[in-house]
């Protein structure tokens, strides 16, 4: 417990205190968010500083190394030791560091060409299946305290063994919760907000697996639970300047990032198909764009005002800040689910 809450410390430390630094230097390199023309209502925002993701990205990883080191104990008193880093810690920050690069670049080939689109869709697919590839290969490697289940799972494995194509399931995983995340990026603190509630939620699923090591065959499920609260108070710090107005945006360096830990995080605790239902919200933004898009192709029709969702709603008539808020709530209501679920399957298996 003591780990988790240096990490979490350390992570909100940095962010919150950090982001302004952050802000002056983006700012005098005129380093700011570029906002698509058809989006009138939030035209305002366009020149607000962007790459946001670096602090709680780098805060996160200070977080997750800080809580291996111990000066002082309750027991012990005064007394220096180390924690060794577990392979399960360090896949999720290969996910969402390697993802965060992807977000990077494309944030920085809009920077160059100062237009509202970064890398192209065939770039920025294959540096993706690149970090899904990596992460496969490593985690199913046959080293010390690795090799992780193929099998699709919910809040524990299903059966349905994916052999090879588990790298495909990977992919698909990390990249469906990057966009969903990146899609959810587009009011001030939505994608923070309800991204700080699902790594609280993962902090809780992981540490949970660690107290019951015979229920759960997690991988160092101690070691995901530093990472989890890390980010969980890294993105805490970033929301104070990232709530409404926003003094900072996290672009595409901090959704891809977030996507890809949070991806990373539900395959390494065997929790894949549960990562839809804490994060139902992504998954929202996601299926809007998709239902928008297949239906204006086939009908010429739009179903919503604008997509994603949320843009619906702002076109609606609803504050951004009502809409926000609101999102978080039905976020929290995802959680809530999810986490329910999770001691259900406990309370049944632990019998």
């Amino acid at each position: 417990m003591i780990s988790l809450l240096i990490a979490g410390a350390v992570g909100l430390a940095i962010s919150i205190f950090g982001t302004p630094w952050v802000i002056r230097v983006l700012r005098r390199r005129s380093i700011g968010q570029f906002i698509q023309e058809e989006i009138t209502m939030h035209a305002h925002k366009h020149g607000i500083p962007t790459m946001g993701g670096l602090v709680f990205v780098g805060a996160t990883v200070i977080g997750y190394l800080s809580a291996h080191f111990r000066l002082f104990t309750l027991d012990g008193g005064f007394n220096p030791s180390f924690i060794p880093f577990a392979a399960g810690g360090l896949l999720a920050l290969l996910a969402m560091v390697g993802m965060g690069v992807v977000g990077f670049l494309d944030d920085y080939v809009k920077f160059v060409r100062k237009r509202s689109e970064g890398l192209n869709k065939r770039t920025k697919f294959g540096l993706q299946l690149i970090i899904a590839v990596v992460f496969t290969v490593v985690a199913l490697g046959d080293g010390p305290n690795l090799g992780v289940s193929t099998e699709v799972s919910f809040v524990r494995p299903l059966g349905l063994n994916l052999g090879v194509f588990f790298v495909l399931w990977a992919l698909v995983m990390l990249v469906g919760a990057a966009n969903g995340v990146n899609l959810a990026d587009g009011m001030d603190g939505l994608a923070g907000g309800s991204a700080a509630l699902v790594t609280g939620a993962y902090t809780v699923i992981a540490f949970w697996q660690f107290r019951n090591p015979l229920v759960y065959q997690a991988l160092n499920p101690l070691d995901l639970a530093m990472v989890a609260a890390a980010m969980f108070g890294a993105l805490l710090g970033y929301l104070w300047w990232n709530a409404p107005p926003a003094q900072i945006i996290m672009g595409d360096v901090g959704s891809q990032a977030i996507g890809g830990l949070l991806a990373a995080l539900a395959l390494l605790t065997n929790t894949h198909l549960l990562l839809a239902v804490l994060g139902a919200i992504y998954v929202a933004e996601t299926v809007s764009v998709m239902l928008q898009v297949a239906a204006f192709r086939t009908t010429g029709r739009r179903i919503f005002r604008m997509a994603p969702i949320h843009f619906h709603f702002d076109l609606g008539g609803w504050p951004e800040t009502t809409t926000v808020i609101r999102f978080w709530i039905l976020t929290g209501m995802g959680v809530a689910l999810g986490l329910g679920l999770f001691y259900a399957d406990f309370l049944r298996t632990a019998v």
